[in-house]
């Protein structure tokens, strides 16, 4: 795959959402929830990180078959994974099935909040590229791959190290792979901050791409803090899933978490000043927010990379959105006025999310 070089640009071009499917609430959610995508099961990889703690891979690629193994023999669903997207654990031999390929592709990918591999748009995007012989590994952050991590602490939007430790792991897996990147909201954030700050070390990256981010942490999650369908809608939704996550921690690690402040949690303002603002090492929300919006990092960015934001987006405000000032020249800004929150639904009712990996692609062959 040859890409083109980048020369920095806004482009408006509608995603062809259907009329049947009208605003940003709904794109959003009925994307989520009805959109038609095919399923695909993942081989995981459990990793060490070097603070003690661990992150799962889940890998998808040509001669890497998660109902059997490498030498053949059939492999039923392990009883640990039944709850989440992986169907076995992958084995040394597995390797080999992958790497032995000339010319691959692969692809990385950054969940949103409180996404997995068995997201809708992770399964998306994942049979996609699989589909045309890439591999795929989607990275869960720290209890996001459906099981508890090990640590008091969790993940949070700017973490460039665990991103570099991603990167870095799956690079040493297949060296002679051509790497692509893409981080979905916050996961997309947390990409796009590291590649700002660190581009000397993401050179040997072809490509990135980033969908629906909240590059101006403030401005999406005062959004979701105040607005009316932010903090009685999508808040609860998050919280409920998070604060369950942080409830059991406070079990495992007695005394280190406000518990009466955190069940009196009602936005995700209320959650990262309790939680995880100051297990991070931030005083409080909005110094975390601050620091880690990645919008102030973009005019650092040295690899072609596309920022794919709908403008009706319910958690991102227009006008939060990077400009072509904003960014280097290697960046691509694609700004449809409709698409909502990773809810790029296309085709006749019920509808599809194939747009989404395809205008990745797209972007991935020709720069554009």
């Amino acid at each position: 795959m040859t890409l083109h070089l980048v020369t920095a640009k806004l482009d408006l071009s509608p995603c062809p959402l259907p009329v049947w499917l009208p605003g940003g609430h709904l794109q959003t959610i009925y994307s989520a929830y009805c959109a038609q995508h095919h399923n695909i099961a993942f081989v995981r990889e459990r990793v060490d990180t070097p603070d003690g703690d661990f992150v799962d891979l889940d890998w998808a690629g040509p001669g890497l078959f998660a109902d059997r193994l490498a030498d053949g023999t059939m492999a039923g669903k392990d009883a640990h994974l039944q709850k989440t997207a992986a169907r076995r654990w992958l084995q040394p031999e597995d390797w080999k099935s992958l790497s032995q390929h000339q010319n691959l592709q692969a692809l990385i990918l950054f969940h949103g909040l409180e996404g997995s591999s068995d997201s809708h748009y992770a399964q998306a995007i994942a049979q996609y590229f699989r589909a045309r012989g890439w591999v795929v590994v989607v990275a869960h952050f720290r209890g996001c791959s459906g099981f508890p991590n090990r640590m008091a602490r969790a993940y949070y939007s700017g973490d460039s190290d665990e991103i570099s430790f991603m990167l870095q792991t799956v690079r040493q897996r297949l060296p002679q792979a051509s790497w692509h990147t893409v981080g979905v909201s916050l996961g997309g954030n947390a990409m796009l901050k590291h590649l700002g700050e660190h581009a000397e070390q993401t050179d040997w990256i072809k490509a990135s791409a980033a969908v629906s981010v909240p590059t101006d942490l403030v401005a999406c999650g005062e959004r979701l803090s105040t607005g009316f369908v932010g903090r009685y809608i999508y808040c609860p939704y998050f919280l409920r899933s998070m604060k369950s996550k942080i409830f059991d921690k406070s079990r495992r690690f007695p005394g280190m978490i406000d518990i009466l402040r955190l069940n009196h949690a009602r936005t995700l303002r209320d959650f990262d000043d309790v939680y995880t603002a100051p297990m991070h090492g931030f005083k409080h929300a909005l110094e975390y927010w601050t620091k880690s919006s990645s919008k102030q990092f973009l005019n650092r960015i040295q690899l072609p990379t596309l920022v794919l934001n709908a403008r009706n987006d319910p958690f991102v405000p227009p006008s939060s959105l990077p400009t072509l000032q904003d960014v280097s020249e290697h960046v691509v800004l694609h700004q449809p006025s409709q698409g909502g929150h990773v809810g790029f639904t296309t085709g006749a009712f019920p509808g599809n999310i194939n747009w989404l990996p395809a205008r990745l692609a797209l972007f991935f062959e020709t720069g554009q």
